[in-house]
């Protein structure tokens, strides 16, 4: 039997070994006395805390640090660049890219390629994606890295607490489970997780920073929207994402915006992918989506040439912007109603597209927003580009997988160091 307390005692000190990596992850490098001020523990504690984190290799020594302050200066600690990387993958409408980062935030290694065919069809997306993981595995092992875990970015729906795809439309999957195929394919690092892209590209720009002025974090509510193929939202209040109680919270792409409108693939009329998605705006500039796809492989290639055609003055692709902003607005007017967001940050191809987009869609939302009584007046709902744009997702769900070593640094054996601290030796 566990002795009375010891959960208690364990669980205080994974907290505390998570708040000291915390702190010179963002901060170092830092002293030990740096560290015990930002985290409010005594320098003794603290120093038995670090001890322990570069026995585990997950800290190191850089040397002296400047503290500003008379005396022998302490030492540096920085965030180790070795040990554990987060893997993150993705799974687009046409495309796949897999990549890892170390503790220190940087892309170690990253692979990307079309989709294997232009199916969809699961089982040869799967297994691509395998090999790609498998690949990028292999390299950062030369690095003296190991994966601390893998989660897969989806542009559909996960139900809550599984790694389930129940729908995503624009692949054409339902009811589809990637975690099995993948740890049967790739020896897929555990844990394991499938989000959706949405709201990867969103935690991509709350834990990467950015805002939506550009520098500094973002705001604790925001609006991340993030277009490929379709349209996806998430939602972040109080710097927490907001899921739903199924998880499905944030389909942006198939409100409607105007209804009796066009016919959509998801059964209803009027829904804003198909005035506001990339197939919907290549057609309004005069372009055919299957002949630019072949054209233009990968969205990023084919946003690039409506990026390029707008700037060059194009009138069709000018107004097919306007017209795909204005329905952006009127959708995301009733979001903003709703859920009183500070910001709206536009994501995936979005991002490249905001210049254009951005005079009929801040046109919609301050026409269709109420006035706040107690001020006179609304305050501007900031929109913006995301920092991270289509790179968004995938960056998402490395630092997803890694969160797993920063919420509890010694909690699992992902690396010899750690199983010798766990079993004591």
């Amino acid at each position: 039997m566990t002795a009375p307390g010891a959960d208690t005692q364990h669980g205080i000190r994974r907290r505390n070994l998570a708040r000291v990596l915390g702190a010179v992850a963002a901060d170092g490098p830092v002293s030990r006395a740096g560290v015990a001020a930002r985290v409010g523990l005594t320098r003794t504690a603290v120093s038995t805390l670090v001890d322990a984190l570069l026995r585990a290799g997950l800290l190191v020594e850089t040397g002296p640090a400047a503290t500003g302050g008379r005396g022998r200066p302490g030492s540096g600690l920085a965030v180790s660049g070795t040990g554990p990387a987060g893997i993150g993958a993705e799974i687009g409408v046409d495309h796949l890219a897999v990549c890892a980062v170390d503790l220190r935030g940087r892309i170690r290694a990253r692979v990307a390629a079309d989709a294997a065919d232009g199916s969809g069809e699961p089982g040869p997306v799967l297994r691509r994606l395998a090999g790609m993981i498998t690949e990028v595995t292999d390299r950062i092992a030369a690095l003296d890295l190991r994966p601390a875990g893998l989660t897969v970015a989806v542009p559909g729906l996960v139900a809550r607490g599984t790694t389930t795809v129940v729908h995503a439309p624009n692949l054409g999957w339902r009811n589809v489970d990637p975690a099995p195929v993948l740890r049967a394919l790739a020896d897929a690092p555990e844990p394991l997780t499938v989000e959706n892209e949405a709201n990867l590209g969103a935690l991509a720009e709350l834990w990467l920073g950015g805002g939506p002025d550009g520098d500094g974090a973002p705001p604790p509510g925001f609006l991340h929207v993030s277009a490929e193929v379709g349209i996806g939202a998430a939602v972040v209040v109080d710097g927490q994402l907001l899921r739903g109680v199924r998880g499905f919270a944030g389909e942006l792409g198939h409100v409607p915006v105007y209804p009796g409108g066009r016919p959509c693939g998801c059964g209803a009329r009027g829904c804003l992918e198909q005035y506001a998605g990339e197939a919907a705006v290549l057609r309004a500039a005069g372009l055919d989506p299957g002949r630019a796809a072949a054209g233009h492989p990968g969205p990023r290639a084919r946003v690039e040439l409506l990026a390029q055609r707008a700037a060059a003055g194009d009138r069709a692709t000018s107004a097919a912007l306007r017209d795909a902003g204005a329905a952006l607005g009127i959708a995301l007017a009733g979001a903003v109603q709703l859920l009183d967001p500070e910001a709206v940050l536009l994501g995936g191809a979005l991002a490249r597209l905001t210049p254009w987009l951005l005079p009929s869609l801040e046109g919609e939302l301050t026409a269709r927003t109420a006035l706040a009584p107690h001020a006179g007046a609304a305050p501007r709902i900031r929109v913006a580009a995301a920092r991270h744009g289509a790179d968004g997702p995938l960056l998402g769900a490395a630092h997803t997988a890694l969160r797993a070593v920063l919420d509890d640094p010694l909690g699992r054996p992902w690396s010899p160091a750690v199983s010798r601290q766990l079993s004591g030796e």
